[in-house]
């Protein structure tokens, strides 16, 4: 054979064996890819199962059974045991006043128990006193107006008494059973089947499943006026929290949000969570706004916020539960964190003056956001773009250690929030509207009535007595006037 085609023939070999390399080489990188791929696939999906309320924004309520958010890993040696605890004081039922029992009982010595002689009936003003409270037999109290029609002697015309929308009710059910209707479903959230079933039980009232949802709109109505000057008082607090969370609206997802003050709290449905939809809902935006580091709240000035701490834990305990770099991470945000808690506790409980707790934080805000800066050049993945979002509220970080009235965590918000997240979970929402203004005007006049020492009930009949009459609507923060 000739060398030359001898050469050629080598070559080619050699140029096809190339190409098969060359194209084992792709398919080993595209499977590198792959692998690489389903590994943080792997990683993000054990990250997300292992989610609960202690390294998350999860409510408890959603922690499976028989756990507890934040606990893993925790010895349970040293834990108390259930009941009260050695050299606790107790607690006990305090005795109602004398102006506020309805009978007494008396009962005196016979005879002396020294010489036996008969002793009088004198009162004793340091008499023991016992009380046991009852309730009495529910009785409903019915009264039926008739409208009579009498015959004229002279001409035996008949003549009916012409109706009186003033004297004769026009709904069948009284003011205070109203409110106790809607207290049932609006605050304590029966269902109307069980209110339905309650009301028979208990009071022996009669009632439909319709004329429940009748009286839940009339109540809704007359709350209007209770309920507009709650959001007038929470938009100009100086300090407000605020959070939301999904509600459903007919199975559909809308947005609910909590507007909380330390002496009210507004709850309002939304469409949805974007910030055209909630601007409007916080009025002239006046005051310190406490929250998370929701993007849709970014309307709101950041030197005017406090970014809740707590979310800030919550999310560094995630950073510290993976491997490598971000459980490094994790780990000194954690203990820079728990220093500041820690500060911010002794300040709170008196163990620590407003001048050495501001001093004591200098130092620490210093140490914090450089470790956020070193984790964002770090480019870990899922770890350097939350801190670097954090870095972008730096201003809304420390706004407790500037004023004296902000807390650092947003959980009084969180706290409100929470029974009507456990409402939807045994509801499913509501169907209407209609079923959205009921449910944020009754959770709002319930939590800001509680906030105001005022009972719930009588202030609910308040304002159905002022709507079916015309009359001026009582309010939630005035004195309650006196009965005539």
């Amino acid at each position: 054979m000739d060398p030359g085609q001898r050469i050629a023939e080598l070559e080619a070999e050699l140029a096809a064996k190339d190409a098969r390399i060359a194209e084992q080489d792709a398919k080993l990188t595209e499977q590198a890819a792959k692998i690489a791929k389903l590994e943080r696939d792997v990683a993000a999906l054990l990250e997300k199962l292992g989610r609960n309320s202690g390294n998350s924004s999860l409510p408890p309520s959603s922690d499976p059974p028989g756990s507890r958010g934040g606990s893993k890993g925790k010895s349970t040696k040293g834990k108390r045991r259930r009941g009260g605890q050695a050299g606790h004081r107790g607690s006990h039922r305090s005795l109602l006043p004398a102006e506020r029992v309805d009978d007494i009982i008396d009962f005196f010595p016979v005879q002396c128990e020294h010489c036996c002689e008969k002793l009088p009936q004198t009162p004793d003003p340091l008499a023991r006193r016992y009380q046991s409270t009852e309730l009495p037999a529910f009785e409903p109290h019915t009264t039926e107006y008739r409208r009579h029609a009498v015959e004229c002697p002279r001409c035996k015309a008949s003549t009916c008494a012409p109706y009186d929308p003033d004297k004769i009710p026009s709904s069948p059910f009284g003011p205070r059973l109203m409110s106790a209707v809607a207290l049932l479903t609006g605050v304590y959230h029966l269902s109307r089947r069980r209110t339905v079933q309650l009301l028979s039980d208990l009071v022996g009232v009669k009632i439909s499943l319709g004329a429940v949802s009748a009286v839940e709109a009339r109540v809704s109505e007359a709350v209007v006026p209770a309920f507009d000057e709650a959001s007038e008082r929470v938009a100009k607090a100086a300090v407000k929290h605020t959070d939301g969370t999904s509600w459903l609206l007919a199975g559909a997802m809308v947005s609910l949000w909590t507007i909380a003050t330390a002496c009210a709290t507004v709850f309002k449905i939304v469409p949805n969570g974007r910030a055209d939809t909630l601007r409007p809902l916080y009025g002239k935006m006046r005051g310190i706004l406490v929250s998370d580091r929701a993007t849709a709240l970014n309307f709101w000035a950041m030197e005017r916020r406090q970014i809740c701490w707590a979310h800030l834990l919550r999310k560094f305990v995630s950073f510290e539960e993976r491997a490598g770099p971000a459980g490094d991470f994790g780990r000194e945000l954690l203990e820079l964190t728990g220093i500041i808690f820690k500060y911010w506790h002794d300040y709170r409980d008196g163990r620590l003056s407003r001048d050495m707790f501001v001093t004591w934080m200098a130092p620490v805000r210093l140490q914090f956001e450089a470790l956020l800066e070193r984790a964002v050049a770090a480019k870990v993945d899922g770890l350097s773009g939350s801190c670097e979002d954090m870095l972008s509220h730096r201003l809304a970080l420390w706004t407790f250690v500037e004023r004296n009235d902000v807390e650092p965590t947003n959980n009084h918000a969180e706290r409100e929030l929470r029974a009507f997240v456990l409402w939807r979970k045994r509801s499913f929402g509501t169907q209407s509207e209609r079923g959205n203004r009921f449910a944020e005007r009754l959770m709002t006049i319930a939590h800001t009535a509680r906030k105001q020492s005022k009972n719930v009930l009588e202030l609910l009949t308040a304002c159905c007595i002022a709507h079916l009459d015309g009359g001026s609507a009582p309010s939630l923060f005035e004195p309650e006037r006196a009965a005539a």
